[in-house]
């Protein structure tokens, strides 16, 4: 018996002769429908008609829920209103220094209040040049101006360097800005500050060694808990750095991404001319207000010198995180000063008047800023 290969099948395939091979009988006949249930194409399911809806039953009650209620939701005029309600707030716990601090002013000689003043509104001109030159690309000046004011509101109402920071973080993406780069330009912008306070308070020390008795500054063996302390911090950190793979990663990153900002600043001579010039005009402005009130008020202390204790107090107090440095600020300008030479009362009432005009009186305008740049959608 010999096997042959089946033969394939080029055409259609006709029931009779498939019958025929197989030996069984067609289900089908010359002009007959599908006699098997099961050959029958299925029937299709009855559609409805185009705008019809399902009738609910009578005893069923249907409510809606209200389309759009989250784009109803006042978002941003919350947002526009909440620094007015945060500065009520602190209003409210330090009424007891506003009144004595404006008490201290009504007594004080004027011309010298207005040149407090107008050092306190060049400080956000010098803040501004300063997160231009912190960055390649162009901002709008005037917006700029408008945020850093908002930014000084923010700043006092949360902790110290994150209400400025994360109002210009906003300012910058809203401008067109990639996170990670105005993420480089924001670390360079505190890092430039820091290094310009840190060097002026360096060279005021090198220029008047007698001025500021630095020791009065801490109490008595806080120096050795305080280096213990800082140590443990470094070390922590230097400990997860190390061992957590994805915030190494994260950290690389962004030091990577944050040197390619800064030499790309650096490669423009009118950035970083910016950069740094306004870095060092930040706290000389600040230091030329409190000086300016200390000759308001007659504190028998030489203006450099009251600028060095102003200096060492907020580098003193730079890791306090209370909002705007309100409270630590205060102590730490009132034991300098007091350092540098000035009677214990006439010291407190400087300070006083000084923070009211540098904190208390654009406080609430800064607000009224902030909730405006929010509206506009600006920040």
């Amino acid at each position: 018996m010999t096997l042959t290969e089946p033969t394939p099948l080029t055409g259609a395939v006709d029931p009779t002769e498939t019958a025929a091979l197989t030996g069984t009988k067609s289900l089908t006949g010359p002009g007959d429908s599908l006699s098997c249930p099961a050959c029958q194409p299925l029937s299709p399911c009855p559609q409805p008609h185009v705008g019809a809806v399902w009738k609910p039953s009578p005893d069923v009650t249907v409510e809606r829920f209200p389309q759009g209620f989250a784009r109803r939701l006042p978002v941003r005029q919350i947002l526009c209103l909440l620094p007015l309600a945060l500065v009520a707030v602190v209003a409210v716990q330090h009424r007891s220094v506003l009144a004595e601090g404006f008490g201290h002013l009504a007594s004080a000689k004027w011309p010298w209040l207005l040149a407090a003043v107008a050092a306190t509104c060049l400080t956000w001109v010098a803040a501004a040049v300063t997160r231009q030159g912190a960055l390649v690309e162009r901002l709008p000046k005037r917006r700029l101006l408008a945020t850093q004011f908002a930014a000084g509101a923010a700043n006092h109402l949360l902790p110290t360097g994150l209400g400025a920071s994360a109002v210009n973080l906003r300012f910058m993406t809203v401008c067109g800005v990639p996170l990670a780069r105005s993420s480089a330009a924001l670390a360079l912008y505190l890092l430039a500050e820091s290094i310009a306070r840190v060097g002026l308070l360096l060279a005021l020390l090198i220029a008047f060694p007698d001025a500021l008795r630095v020791g009065a500054l801490l109490p008595d063996g806080a120096v050795g808990p305080l280096l213990l302390v800082v140590g443990a911090v470094v070390c922590v950190a230097v400990t997860v750095l190390l061992l957590v793979r994805r915030v190494r990663t994260v950290v690389f990153t962004f030091l990577r991404t944050a040197l390619g900002e800064a030499r790309s600043v650096h490669t423009r001579p009118a950035r970083a001319l910016a950069l740094w010039g306004g870095s060092l005009s930040f706290p000389m402005f600040q230091a030329a207000g409190l000086a300016a009130v200390g000759q308001a008020l007659g504190l028998p202390v030489p203006p450099l010198h009251m600028a060095l204790a102003y200096l060492a107090a907020t580098v003193a107090v730079a890791l306090v995180p209370t909002p705007g440095g309100i409270g630590s600020v205060e102590a730490a300008l009132i034991l300098a000063l007091v350092a540098a030479g000035g009677p214990v009362a006439v010291a407190t009432a400087v300070v006083l008047a000084y923070r009211i005009i540098t904190v208390w009186l654009p406080l609430l305008p800064g607000a009224l800023t902030l909730g405006a740049l929010v509206r506009l959608k600006m920040i």
